[in-house]
């Protein structure tokens, strides 16, 4: 039994530590949440490994939440104008400089799709 709590309490502590094995860093805390309209291209990016859906658009790049993929999985390379919940994470290298910041949407509604 004490084995089995001395487990459950290492997970526990691994699952709210973050990613530490990773080689930058992920800064947690991100501004308000904000409701944007976000008009772009449905893409998929990456490889198998690591893909993501997103949709670019001509001055930002936003990534679909997870959950939310499969309202647009049907609409790669189309033109889409969406209402969404934006929020992003600055990133950092492991030397501490910044790396960029990535943009997220979630709460996705679809206003218009097409060619």
């Amino acid at each position: 039994m004490k084995k089995i709590a001395t487990a459950a309490m290492t997970l526990v502590f691994l699952l709210t530590t973050g990613n530490i094995f990773s080689f930058g860093k992920q800064e947690e805390d991100t501004i308000e949440l904000t409701a944007v309209e976000a008009r772009g291209i449905v893409r998929l990016v990456g490889s198998d490994f690591s893909r993501s859906l997103v949709i670019s658009g001509e001055n930002r790049e936003w990534i679909i939440q997870e959950d939310e993929q499969k309202k647009l999985m049907h609409l790669q390379q189309q033109a889409v104008v969406v209402v969404a919940v934006e929020y992003y994470y600055d990133r950092f290298y492991a030397n501490g400089l910044p790396a960029g910041r990535q943009y997220y949407l979630k709460n996705i509604i679809i206003i218009s799709a097409g060619q």
